[in-house]
């Protein structure tokens, strides 16, 4: 029996329908809605760095999932990061693929381009939290990190707070910020700034999206009523995370086992109690609830799931066959080791 699988490149992801933000938003609530009741499978992920004994400049992550309900599909993340594509500038710092297979056969039945995916869904995660936690008239965005995250976290924002007047953009580039104001000016007031006080000081939401290895947001330049979004590990100062009434995140299991994490850090420091760390899962389905006045600070937390990245694919890949886009690619033409 031959085994064919679909090849989909970047490009056909893209044209599969990923761009759609309001699309992807729904995707990835709906599995914040199954994960809370109980139909996902999201293992933390495994990750290691290269050079070995060496400070790592090569990560890998792997990231196994099965989503149930209707969707039903087993499938994994294959990510990676480097600090020398980063550096050079030729190549995208995050190269990820994205593999599904068949529930029952475990046949693969799509691998895919999973950076577009990435970049999406991580912002998307935001956008649900926003959803809920976010000021409901917020006015003023406060955006940290004007790379691919920073863009996909313009598009969610403007799609969950549609109330948005103003983005205050910052970059320690400030190019980068004046040229990703340049692709909104005509959706929404984006002002570029290389200060992170005069990005965060008086905005309704706080979104950092940056590889800084150290905390850079400081607990007075949060205003009462605000929420923080934090999509690193340690970009908020420990005030911050103290001053939040609501500290929600997308999966404490994955988080609790990364050192990085500010919010892991406190609680094993006592400074904060893990049973006050909510799921956003609990808070799409019911059991939680999401912002309940105009004063309270809410803070949410992305370690980042797989689950996300797979619902997506599923969907794209489904899409991809109806449009005939993509390679068909042969694992063999007859199974000979039976």
């Amino acid at each position: 029996m031959k085994s064919e699988l679909l090849f989909m490149k970047q490009e056909d992801v893209i044209a599969a329908g990923v761009l759609d933000m309001k699309k992807i938003l729904e995707l990835v609530e709906k599995v914040f809605y199954l994960q809370g009741h109980g139909q996902i499978i999201n293992p933390p992920k495994t990750v290691f760095g290269i050079p070995i004994g060496e400070e790592p400049q090569s990560h890998f992550f792997s990231m196994p999932v099965y989503i149930g309900g209707d969707i039903n599909r087993p499938g994994t993340k294959w990510a990676a990061e480097s600090r020398a594509n980063a550096k050079v500038g030729n190549l995208p710092m995050g190269i990820d693929m994205v593999i599904l297979s068949d529930p029952v056969t475990v046949q693969p039945v799509a691998i895919m381009d999973g950076m577009v995916i990435t970049a999406m869904r991580t912002a998307a995660a935001a956008g649900v939290a926003a959803k809920y936690l976010a000021p409901k008239d917020a006015q003023v965005a406060g955006c940290v990190g004007a790379g691919v995250i920073g863009r996909t976290m313009i598009m969610a924002l403007r799609e969950v707070a549609p109330s948005l007047k103003q983005i205050k953009l910052c970059d320690l580039n400030l190019e980068k910020a004046q040229n990703l104001a340049n692709e909104f000016k005509d959706e929404i007031e984006v002002i570029p700034t290389n200060s992170v006080e005069e990005a965060v000081t008086g905005a309704d939401i706080v979104a950092t999206m940056t590889t800084s290895k150290k905390p850079f947001v400081k607990s007075d330049w949060i205003k009462k009523g605000s929420m923080i979004i934090q999509m690193s590990s340690c970009e908020v100062e420990g005030g911050v995370v103290e001053k939040a009434e609501k500290i929600v995140v997308d999966s404490w299991d994955q988080m609790k086992e990364n050192d990085l994490s500010i919010i892991n850090q406190m609680v094993q420091q006592g400074k904060i109690d893990e049973a006050d760390i909510w799921s956003l899962s609990d808070i799409v389905c019911g059991n939680k609830p999401g912002r309940e006045n105009n004063d309270e600070i809410t803070m949410f937390s992305s370690r980042g799931m797989g689950a996300h990245d797979i619902i997506i694919g599923d969907y794209l890949y489904k899409e991809a066959v109806k449009k005939g886009l993509g390679q068909k690619l042969t694992l063999w033409d007859e199974a000979l080791w039976v």
